[in-house]
């Protein structure tokens, strides 16, 4: 995915009001050798890129004057109420050296799951995106969860993930190993057991 930004001459507090008066996004690309540069950006291209769930998972090419890098997408910052983007911050990648990204997970198979589908459970996403270390040519978009198995009162943790091959869990993540994904019964309701009768009323 490739954006397009300009070098940003004028800084300061100032500066950056007039230019989110005039429809950009302040910014800055730091990291690697190159000294960090100031950027401006275009507000609504971006606006509508971050609506992207793989603009904020995905290695992208920014295009700087003409000059082209590789970054990912690091922090947004955005307007108390206003659906208006402050700043934004990119960091350089190699291609030689690991990253840690966070990745979007996609839930697959929740409604033939055996937990829901004869067991009557809902399912709880425990977390939406782990922790991932890869080479940046290997960074998947996302990471598939298959529910298609699950039992009610069961768990898929972290560890029973597939992950593409080069992608790793980041180190404390593999040894908390947390639930992703869980089948519980709603709140209220109870597992196969027959409802028990109302006593009967004393008589009169």
């Amino acid at each position: 995915m490739q954006f397009v930004a300009f070098e940003r001459a004028k800084q300061g507090t100032g500066a950056s009001r007039r230019l989110r008066h005039a429809g950009k996004v302040p910014g800055i690309v730091y990291g690697g050798t190159a000294v960090p540069v100031q950027i401006e950006l275009d507000h609504n291209a971006l606006y509508h890129a971050l609506r992207k769930e793989s603009f904020h998972a995905s290695v992208l090419t920014l295009n700087v004057d003409g000059a082209k890098e590789s970054v990912l997408l690091r922090d947004t910052q955005w307007h108390p109420y206003k659906q208006q983007v402050l700043h934004v911050d990119f960091q350089r990648v190699d291609k030689t050296h690991k990253i840690h990204v966070k990745i979007p997970l996609h839930f697959l198979n929740e409604d033939t799951a055996p937990g829901v589908k004869t067991g009557g459970g809902k399912v709880s996403h425990v977390v939406t995106e782990l922790d991932v270390t890869c080479l940046p040519g290997n960074l998947p978009e996302f990471i598939v969860v298959d529910m298609g198995a699950l039992e009610l009162g069961h768990s898929i943790h972290a560890n029973d993930l597939t992950l593409p091959d080069g992608v790793e869990l980041v180190a404390h993540i593999q040894h908390e190993n947390p639930a992703v994904a869980t089948v519980t019964l709603p709140k209220g309701m109870k597992s196969d057991e027959p409802a028990s009768e109302s006593p009967a009323a004393p008589a009169a």
